[in-house]
């Protein structure tokens, strides 16, 4: 694939993607605490290109649904909130991680 229709393809489907970069999240945040700014690097080294407009709120929905914890540190005049993963985001990462792995040795059917 091109560049642009790898590009257009991610787009088409963010839907479908977006539970992989949540994943993601968890599995870095299960390691240690990370802040959005590091986050968008670290998506955008696999490929995915998230705008602060996209993540931000991805994180504290994670937040909200007890996936992530937030505590916020203050630097001067600026503030950072730093993510962990709790115990049910450890234990979603797990889940998921499974599911991943049955997914990916199933046998493709012929049609």
């Amino acid at each position: 694939m091109e560049p642009n229709e790898d590009a257009s393809a991610e787009f088409e489907h963010r839907d479908l993607l977006s539970g992989l970069v949540r994943m993601h999240v968890l599995h870095h945040a299960a390691q240690e605490e990370i802040y959005g700014a590091w986050m968008i690097e670290e998506l955008a080294s696999h490929g995915y290109r998230l705008s602060p407009g996209t993540l931000y709120p991805m994180l504290h929905r994670m937040v909200d649904s007890g996936y992530l914890s937030v505590r916020s540190e203050r630097d001067g005049r600026t503030v950072r909130k730093y993510y962990s993963a709790t115990d049910k985001g450890r234990d979603g990462l797990a889940v998921a991680r499974e599911r991943v792995q049955i997914f990916i040795r199933e046998e493709p059917e012929n049609d």
